[in-house]
Protein backbone atom coordinates (compact mmCIF):
# COMPACT_ATOMS: atom_id res chain seq x y z
CA UNK A 1 0.00 0.00 0.00
CA UNK A 2 1.79 3.21 -1.06
CA UNK A 3 0.53 6.84 -2.23
CA UNK A 4 3.00 9.37 -3.87
CA UNK A 5 3.48 12.73 -2.43
CA UNK A 6 5.86 14.96 -4.63
CA UNK A 7 8.53 12.64 -5.53
CA UNK A 8 8.26 10.99 -2.54
CA UNK A 9 6.85 7.17 -2.07
CA UNK A 10 4.89 6.85 1.46
CA UNK A 11 4.23 2.91 1.96
CA UNK A 12 2.99 0.65 4.95
CA UNK A 13 3.99 -2.53 4.97
CA UNK A 14 3.64 -5.29 7.39
CA UNK A 15 7.33 -6.65 8.41
CA UNK A 16 10.41 -5.88 10.53
CA UNK A 17 11.85 -2.41 10.77
CA UNK A 18 15.45 -4.07 11.99
CA UNK A 19 15.49 -5.31 8.56
CA UNK A 20 14.99 -2.87 6.29
CA UNK A 21 18.11 -1.24 4.08
CA UNK A 22 16.65 2.83 4.37
CA UNK A 23 18.97 5.59 5.77
CA UNK A 24 17.35 5.70 8.92
CA UNK A 25 14.54 3.41 10.82
CA UNK A 26 13.56 5.35 14.31
CA UNK A 27 12.33 3.97 17.50
CA UNK A 28 10.04 4.92 19.51
CA UNK A 29 11.37 6.23 22.95
CA UNK A 30 11.13 7.40 26.25
CA UNK A 31 12.66 11.27 27.35
CA UNK A 32 15.85 8.79 29.07
CA UNK A 33 16.45 7.21 25.75
CA UNK A 34 16.12 4.08 27.35
CA UNK A 35 15.16 0.74 25.21
CA UNK A 36 13.35 -1.52 27.22
CA UNK A 37 10.52 -3.18 25.05
CA UNK A 38 9.07 -3.28 22.24
CA UNK A 39 10.16 -2.08 19.02
CA UNK A 40 13.22 -0.16 20.84
CA UNK A 41 13.91 -3.90 22.34
CA UNK A 42 14.22 -5.10 18.83
CA UNK A 43 16.67 -2.29 17.75
CA UNK A 44 18.88 -2.68 20.79
CA UNK A 45 18.67 -6.72 20.33
CA UNK A 46 19.58 -6.72 16.53
CA UNK A 47 21.58 -3.80 16.14
CA UNK A 48 24.10 -4.12 19.46
CA UNK A 49 24.02 -2.24 22.76
CA UNK A 50 25.73 0.56 21.32
CA UNK A 51 23.02 2.13 20.06
CA UNK A 52 21.38 2.80 23.18
CA UNK A 53 24.49 3.77 25.05
CA UNK A 54 24.87 6.59 22.17
CA UNK A 55 21.28 7.84 22.82
CA UNK A 56 21.39 7.95 26.44
CA UNK A 57 24.74 9.99 26.28
CA UNK A 58 22.29 12.51 24.85
CA UNK A 59 19.79 12.29 26.69
CA UNK A 60 17.56 13.21 28.58
CA UNK A 61 15.22 14.46 25.83
CA UNK A 62 12.55 16.81 25.83
CA UNK A 63 9.14 14.94 25.17
CA UNK A 64 8.31 15.62 21.44
CA UNK A 65 11.52 15.74 20.56
CA UNK A 66 14.06 13.13 18.36
CA UNK A 67 17.95 12.11 18.75
CA UNK A 68 20.08 10.55 16.09
CA UNK A 69 22.70 7.58 16.60
CA UNK A 70 24.65 5.05 14.73
CA UNK A 71 22.76 1.83 14.12
CA UNK A 72 25.29 -0.46 15.48
CA UNK A 73 25.01 -4.01 13.52
CA UNK A 74 21.77 -2.94 11.38
CA UNK A 75 21.11 -2.67 7.59
CA UNK A 76 20.33 0.99 8.38
CA UNK A 77 23.10 4.02 8.88
CA UNK A 78 21.01 5.81 11.57
CA UNK A 79 18.59 5.00 14.60
CA UNK A 80 16.22 8.37 14.98
CA UNK A 81 15.00 8.28 18.68
CA UNK A 82 11.59 9.60 19.04
CA UNK A 83 10.35 10.54 22.25
CA UNK A 84 6.47 10.04 22.42
CA UNK A 85 6.62 10.06 26.24
CA UNK A 86 8.66 10.40 29.42
CA UNK A 87 10.16 6.86 30.82
CA UNK A 88 6.64 4.78 31.97
CA UNK A 89 4.30 7.53 30.70
CA UNK A 90 1.57 6.97 27.64
CA UNK A 91 2.36 9.42 24.51
CA UNK A 92 -0.22 12.47 23.95
CA UNK A 93 -1.45 13.19 20.38
CA UNK A 94 0.61 16.37 20.80
CA UNK A 95 3.81 14.76 21.55
CA UNK A 96 2.84 11.66 18.77
CA UNK A 97 2.70 14.24 16.36
CA UNK A 98 5.68 16.29 17.17
CA UNK A 99 8.29 13.40 17.39
CA UNK A 100 6.73 12.85 13.83
CA UNK A 101 7.82 15.55 12.85
CA UNK A 102 10.94 15.94 14.58
CA UNK A 103 12.35 12.58 13.18
CA UNK A 104 11.63 13.80 9.61
CA UNK A 105 13.55 17.29 10.41
CA UNK A 106 16.45 14.78 11.91
CA UNK A 107 15.95 13.31 8.45
CA UNK A 108 16.45 16.20 6.68
CA UNK A 109 19.62 17.75 8.87
CA UNK A 110 21.32 14.55 7.20
CA UNK A 111 19.93 14.73 3.71
CA UNK A 112 18.80 11.34 3.82
CA UNK A 113 16.55 9.83 1.07
CA UNK A 114 14.41 7.36 3.12
CA UNK A 115 13.12 6.83 6.45
CA UNK A 116 11.22 3.86 7.92
CA UNK A 117 8.61 4.66 11.07
CA UNK A 118 7.23 2.14 13.57
CA UNK A 119 3.57 2.84 15.33
CA UNK A 120 5.35 4.52 17.81
CA UNK A 121 3.26 4.17 21.18
CA UNK A 122 0.84 1.94 20.44
CA UNK A 123 2.69 -1.24 22.21
CA UNK A 124 3.34 -1.22 25.45
CA UNK A 125 2.24 2.36 26.25
CA UNK A 126 -1.17 1.50 24.88
CA UNK A 127 -1.81 4.48 22.18
CA UNK A 128 -4.83 3.27 20.29
CA UNK A 129 -3.35 2.41 16.49
CA UNK A 130 -5.79 3.81 14.48
CA UNK A 131 -5.44 7.23 16.03
CA UNK A 132 -1.47 6.77 16.11
CA UNK A 133 -2.24 6.51 12.29
CA UNK A 134 -4.24 9.24 11.85
CA UNK A 135 -1.54 11.77 13.42
CA UNK A 136 1.51 10.21 12.11
CA UNK A 137 0.58 9.94 8.34
CA UNK A 138 -1.04 13.53 8.58
CA UNK A 139 2.42 15.06 10.00
CA UNK A 140 4.04 12.80 7.37
CA UNK A 141 2.06 14.10 4.45
CA UNK A 142 1.73 17.62 5.11
CA UNK A 143 5.76 17.46 5.74
CA UNK A 144 6.41 15.57 2.34
CA UNK A 145 4.21 18.40 0.33
CA UNK A 146 7.32 20.84 1.42
CA UNK A 147 10.72 20.50 0.10
CA UNK A 148 12.26 17.45 0.89
CA UNK A 149 15.62 14.94 0.58
CA UNK A 150 13.41 11.66 1.59
CA UNK A 151 12.49 9.88 -1.52
CA UNK A 152 11.15 7.08 0.46
CA UNK A 153 9.18 6.97 3.87
CA UNK A 154 7.72 3.31 5.26
CA UNK A 155 6.08 2.73 7.72
CA UNK A 156 7.06 -0.57 8.92
CA UNK A 157 4.26 -2.59 11.17
CA UNK A 158 5.11 -6.27 12.98
CA UNK A 159 1.01 -7.12 13.41
CA UNK A 160 -1.25 -7.36 10.90
CA UNK A 161 -4.01 -5.56 12.88
CA UNK A 162 -1.74 -2.66 13.20
CA UNK A 163 -1.28 -2.54 9.44
CA UNK A 164 -4.92 -3.41 8.51
CA UNK A 165 -5.54 0.21 10.71
CA UNK A 166 -2.58 2.28 8.72
CA UNK A 167 -3.51 0.98 5.11
CA UNK A 168 -6.87 2.29 5.79
CA UNK A 169 -6.00 5.41 7.30
CA UNK A 170 -3.54 6.04 4.30
CA UNK A 171 -6.60 4.71 1.77
CA UNK A 172 -8.91 7.81 3.66
CA UNK A 173 -6.00 10.29 2.63
CA UNK A 174 -5.81 8.76 -1.11
CA UNK A 175 -9.07 8.98 -1.63
CA UNK A 176 -9.22 13.03 -0.27
CA UNK A 177 -6.35 14.28 -2.72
Amino acid sequence: MSLTIRNTTLSVIQGDLTELEVDAIVSAANDKLWMGSGVASAIKTKGGRIIEEEAIAQGPAPVGEAIVTTAGNLPSIYVIHAVGAEQGAKPSRDSLAKCTKNSLLRAEERNLKSIAFPAIGTGVAGFPVEECARIMLGVICDHLKGNTSLEKVIIALFDKGSYLSFSKVLDEIKANL
